[in-house]
């Protein structure tokens, strides 16, 4: 089956690139000064029996990290730098990831090494007998399993390119087939690039049956976790595969067919027997040592060769019979594992000869990738630049214990940073990446659907939610959230339902408006949109207002709606409760934007101060918002009779925002616990009439230890149909509330969250 000519068929070029990708990495977990940990699996992820995330392997400190299911490189690997995060950050403070392949120095007694303490029996007595079959220490190793799946458009139009194949099913097993031989066989250039396992640490090695280390991959040597050598099987057909596999369960070679370690895995079902009424779905490599000079153990780089390197698996042809070929391709990637990793590697020629094949295939198929082929085709001739000779550069410096421990420190460190951002999905809004964070954390299964629009799908079990921005869910009716969204009508609401709302006026026009400046310009008064929220184009003047001021209030306010509200200023302090399901989960004090002077520094010196804190960011990316210095804050310095190059006094608060809200510059401060709860049972209420499952509902009360008597000691005025969670969980000062596992709760009850 000559797959070349079915390539370059201008049909199936539009396909070539068109994959699925999985990732599964193992890690160990060790304490911060690189011993082995004896704490259990983090509680914090929940049963490990479901997760579909992150379960353990083979001992009790070995992580294993799965991705789901990705069509794009940078999908998979957001989704391992994400997962990734959220173990980091589910293990105890002084924990952290080895990130080599080889463990740390394990302990001096085998028996001190802990199985793997899961909930099926089964899966127990399974890791015992491999215990007692291959030793504790050996399957200590840890790597990447990469799961490839060749685009289904691709295998079609590859299938209607030929004739000697009249069902695609069976086209694709040969295809699978073909690939997995063609993979054993040149195996051995993904060990030359990334092997990563150049020496053992202490106790790894119990006996004198050892490597001359270094080496470039103890790993994937026959001194790494492999089966015995008379466990063998035949790659010519896949009823050959299943055969042989079978025989050696039945003889006792091997106890069960996932007994099978091999570089790759024919996957699609829960046996091979399956794969006859499946067909192969995709392959699993399991020869990647961990990369650890990346923080999750792969790199983009990789995988992209990884995928050339599956096409060109597909293109080249076999040069001996099915199982001539893989018995050559063992017998070189063992030696290959085994050179000494800053030497040349005795199949130079071959290397440049496959570089060169891979180059033309790229060619003819027009395809990208040909300066990254081009660059690792350099390594061939630069053995330096490969990873384990890197390593060895370190490690003749440092030692491998100590290069280790400053990059898993390393790693460590870049978690927890900013612990309020999810790796992999930093440009989407804050209280969606904490969503994100915590249903991977409790094993609800996560898809973003766009990033832009923050569209998320949530998935345990039969039970589906779609959410967007972190709390827009089906529980909340169509009318609910254009109803707060507009705040003339709100206020219309809450008033008819016997609730203390500011009293105001609704204007079309800005011209309309401004005949208005008699009745309002005595007074304390709000100018703002009618529809946005964030607190955008919100102006409060709190005594006598000069026409130009209450102008360019208006100017502000238009500028963002085509409808501007203005109403009475009410005297006191506002607050944010947020409201869900008929419960106050938080209830917030929010500090107008402002600096504190110093008596040296200029406001604009003491802001850029302030902005430069990493809780400071912008589009709700960061806890608090980067103060600004526009014609809004401008507007409120004067009036204070300041400017922005004024130096304040040493100690003297300067405000420069009269709304409080912390997407424009405020201080957020958590006061739940001493808020009355009068106050929380008139929000619960006052949500309830809107008809909303979850609200932000901003009053002003002027004294919140006094008891709710009477209209005067409240005044509602706003409710937000989308209330940022971010401020509630990192907020400036007080205890934080994780608001986005309230809203995880509220969506799926049946799981005890």
């Amino acid at each position: 089956m000559n797959t070349k000519n079915m390539m370059v068929q201008e049909m199936v070029k539009p396909f070539l690139l068109q994959a699925r990708y999985g990732i599964e990495k193992e890690s160990q977990r060790v304490t911060l000064e690189g011993n082995l940990v004896r704490t259990d699996h983090p509680a914090s992820v929940g049963s490990r029996s479901f997760h579909p995330y992150i379960q353990t392997d083979f001992s009790e400190t070995q992580l294993e990290l799965i991705t789901p299911v990705t069509e794009s490189v940078a999908e998979v690997l957001a989704s391992l730098e994400a997962i990734h995060d959220v173990a980091q950050r589910s293990m105890p403070k002084d924990e952290m990831m080895w990130p080599f392949s080889m463990p740390p120095a394990l302990p001096e007694k085998e028996e001190d090494i802990q199985i793997a303490k899961l909930e099926n029996h089964a899966d127990v007595l399974y890791r015992r007998y491999l215990a007692r079959e291959y030793g504790k220490r050996k399957q200590m190793v840890s790597g990447i399993h990469f799961n490839f799946e060749y685009g289904l458009d691709l295998i079609k139009q590859l299938f209607l390119a030929q004739t000697e194949e009249a069902s695609m099913e069976n086209f694709k097993t040969r295809i699978y087939m073909k690939t997995a031989r063609n993979f054993l066989r040149y195996r051995w250039l993904i060990t030359y690039l990334f092997g990563a396992s150049p020496l053992s640490e202490a106790r790894y090695f119990d006996n004198a049956d050892r490597p001359k280390e270094p080496v470039r991959s103890i790993r994937t040597s026959r001194y790494g976790y492999v089966n015995k050598p008379d466990v063998q099987v035949s790659y010519e057909t896949l009823a050959r595969y299943s055969e042989e596999l079978a025989e050696n369960v039945a003889q006792g070679r091997l106890s069960e067919e996932k007994e099978f370690y091999a570089p790759i895995r024919m996957r699609g079902g829960k046996k091979v027997a399956d794969l006859f009424q499946t067909g192969i779905r995709y392959i699993e490599l399991r020869n990647i040592d961990l990369n650890p000079f990346e923080r999750v153990g792969i790199s983009s780089d990789e995988i992209e060769f990884l995928h050339l390197f599956m096409l060109y698996l597909l293109w080249t042809e076999e040069k001996l019979s099915a199982d001539e070929w893989v018995a050559e391709g063992n017998r070189i990637s063992d030696a290959v594992s085994l050179e000494r990793p800053t030497e040349t590697t005795a199949y130079l020629a071959e290397g440049h000869a496959i570089f060169a094949e891979m180059l033309q295939m790229v060619d003819e198929l027009e395809l990208t990738g040909a300066d990254l082929l081009k660059n690792y085709q350099r390594w061939l001739d630069h053995p330096e630049e490969t990873l384990a000779a890197r390593i060895l550069a370190l490690d003749e410096a440092k030692g491998q214990a100590a290069v280790a421990l400053e990059l898993g420190q390393q790693f460590y460190e870049q978690a927890w940073a900013r612990p309020y951002q999810l790796a992999g999905f930093q440009e989407m809004e804050l209280s969606t990446q904490n969503l994100l964070f915590d249903a991977i954390q409790k094993g609800i299964e996560t898809e973003v659907l766009d990033r832009q629009d923050q569209f998320v799908k949530l998935q345990h079990k039969d039970h589906q939610e779609l959410v967007k921005n972190g709390n827009m869910t089906s529980k909340d009716t169509y009318i609910a959230p254009l109803l707060m969204a507009n705040k003339t009508v709100t206020k219309i609401v809450l008033a008819r339902a016997g609730f203390h709302v500011p009293q105001g006026e609704t204007f079309a026009s800005i011209a309309e408006a401004q005949k208005a400046y008699p009745r309002f310009a005595q007074n304390a008064f709000v100018i703002k949109p009618k529809t946005t929220n964030y607190g955008l184009g919100i102006t409060i003047f709190k005594g006598e207002t000069a026409l130009a001021d209450y102008n360019a209030g208006l100017a502000i306010a238009f500028a963002e709606d085509d409808e501007v509200i203005i109403e009475e200023f009410l005297a006191g302090t506002e607050y944010r409760f947020f409201v869900i399901d008929h419960q106050v989960k938080a209830v917030l004090l929010r500090t107008p934007a402002n600096v504190i002077g110093d008596g040296k520094r200029s406001i604009e010196e003491l802001v850029a101060e302030k902005n430069a804190s990493p809780l400071r960011g912008i589009n709700h990316r960061s806890p608090l918002e980067k103060i600004q210095l526009g014609e809004l804050e401008q507007l409120m310095l004067k009036e204070q009779g300041l400017r922005i190059d004024s130096i304040p006094e040493k100690d003297q608060q300067v405000f420069l925002r009269e709304n409080s809200n912390v997407s424009t510059g405020g201080d957020s401060i958590d006061v739940t616990d001493e808020m009355d709860e009068s106050y929380k049972q008139l929000a619960i209420e006052a949500v309830a009439v809107l008809g909303a499952s979850i609200s932000g509902i901003d009053l002003i009360i002027p004294d919140k230890d006094k008891p709710y008597e009477t209209a005067a000691d409240y005044g509602i005025i706003e409710a937000n149909f989308n209330p940022m969670m971010h401020m509630h969980i990192y907020p400036y000062i007080g205890k934080s509330r994780r608001l986005t596992t309230d809203v995880l709760r509220f969506l799926y009850p049946e799981m005890n969250i």
